[in-house]
């Protein structure tokens, strides 16, 4: 069994937390994320279901590809606000 270092990472206006953890050599980026226990940290977190993304950039198919020794893995909140609509708004005060 060849164990990997990687971390996971999830925040919200009030929290954050980062997780260091170890997983098997080609476990996938949602596997991981479950792994990671911090659906246990946030209410109504769904690391089953949440957007994933690996250093800034969101990943497409989060049960299929694998993670890599040293990425971080961030989990992503919806969006409350539609960006471009916000754009629109600020630009027409």
């Amino acid at each position: 069994m060849n164990l990997i270092n990687i971390e996971v990472v999830y925040a919200t206006p009030e929290k954050q937390k980062i997780v260091a953890i170890k997983v098997e050599q080609g476990t996938t980026v949602r596997a991981a994320a479950m792994a990671s226990g911090l659906d246990a940290e946030f209410e109504g977190l769904d690391l089953s279901k949440a957007p994933l993304g690996i250093y800034g950039k969101a990943v497409k198919k989060p049960e299929e590809q694998e993670i890599k020794a040293g990425e971080r893995i961030e989990v992503y909140r919806p969006l409350i606000a539609d960006p471009k609509a916000a754009r629109l708004k600020r630009a027409a005060k």
